[in-house]
């Protein structure tokens, strides 16, 4: 077997079929910059079943379940953060 095995919650986030997503949109350190991606992304998208928020925070939820335990405390934050400004991005409340 010399075919490389990927995980397919690494194929969803890479080729979702909902929406594009900027490639290592999720590597950044900027939280304010990875949600305006991914709200971006959502907009765009003629593909969606939900709302754009609803796309957008799923598909970030979706990365920070699947990395898990792997993500480190700071990334975790970080991604953490994306969500509260996604949510004001599209004039929600942010959780407390």
């Amino acid at each position: 077997m010399a075919k490389s095995k990927k995980k397919w919650s690494q194929d969803v986030t890479e080729h979702s079929d909902a929406m594009d997503l900027k490639e290592g949109v999720f590597k950044s350190d900027d939280p304010k910059k990875i949600a305006r991606s991914v709200k971006h992304s959502a907009e765009d998208s003629h593909r969606l079943k939900s709302s754009p928020f609803r796309a957008a925070m799923s598909m970030l939820t979706f990365y920070i379940n699947r990395a898990g335990d792997q993500l480190t405390k700071k990334r975790r934050a970080t991604l953490d953060e994306a969500k509260d400004e996604l949510r004001k991005d599209f004039g929600r409340k942010p959780k407390d």
